[in-house]
């Protein structure tokens, strides 16, 4: 379903965790608001001291990525890296929908930036590669974001996710039956990405009422 770039094989050991799926997409259920917010609880007791974050492996191993491509990791922080700062500072996390916090509780537990897609907004074949220079997009929730030499997704529109932060043109909105796509971006190798995957599609099952259709991972 994914496609690697040449542009990318500087970067060893990196690999894409890819799941589809058709799920109902709507207000998370208490049981996963409390589901979260227990585990935001745990993170905030492991991640007492604030440079902890940047030693978590897989982030680690995203920022020295990001590094490798010509993108400042501190400037720019992976998404699972932003998201578990603010939790060490004890400033939260927002909630969107259940589709949306399953992609953002699996990205704090694991460390590894998610991103997740409507698969009726991706048209064509979809190609993994580093971005060239002066490439920018409407992020979600934010202005134009830069984006230029991170490792995206791009399909015959142009780019629309990458693990600092996805596009508007992708996001996912309340709905029924919605083909969605996950993403776990991974630069250690893919060796714990299968447990994750599996990690996903049983919190999807569980809270999107969801039907996994495939699920793979992909090497550079």
């Amino acid at each position: 379903m994914i496609q690697t770039d040449d542009s990318l094989r500087v970067l060893s050991g990196a690999a894409l965790g890819v799941l589809t799926c058709k799920a109902d997409v709507f207000e998370s259920s208490a049981e996963q608001l409390k589901e979260f917010d227990s585990l935001i609880s745990e993170l905030e007791k492991r991640y007492s001291d604030l440079p902890l974050v940047a030693q978590n492996p897989h982030i680690a191993a995203t920022r020295a990525a990001y590094k490798a491509l010509g993108k400042d990791p501190s400037k720019y922080r992976n998404s699972a890296e932003a998201m578990l700062r603010r939790i060490a500072k004890k400033n939260g996390l927002y909630r969107v929908n259940n589709a949306v916090d399953v992609n953002n509780m699996i990205s704090v537990e694991s460390g590894y930036s998610l991103g997740s897609y409507d698969l009726a907004a991706v048209q064509g074949q979809i190609v993994w590669k580093r971005s060239p220079d002066g490439e920018k997009y409407q992020g979600i929730g934010k202005d134009v974001l830069n984006i230029e030499h991170l490792p995206a997704l791009y399909d015959d529109k142009g780019v629309f996710g990458n693990p600092t932060s996805d596009s508007r043109r992708t996001m996912i909105e309340n709905g029924r039956d919605k083909r969605l796509l996950y993403v776990i971006y991974a630069f250690d190798d893919a060796e714990g990405v299968p447990h994750w995957l599996d990690k996903t599609a049983d919190l999807l099952e569980k809270f999107c009422a969801a039907t996994i259709e495939t699920t793979q991972v992909i090497k550079v």
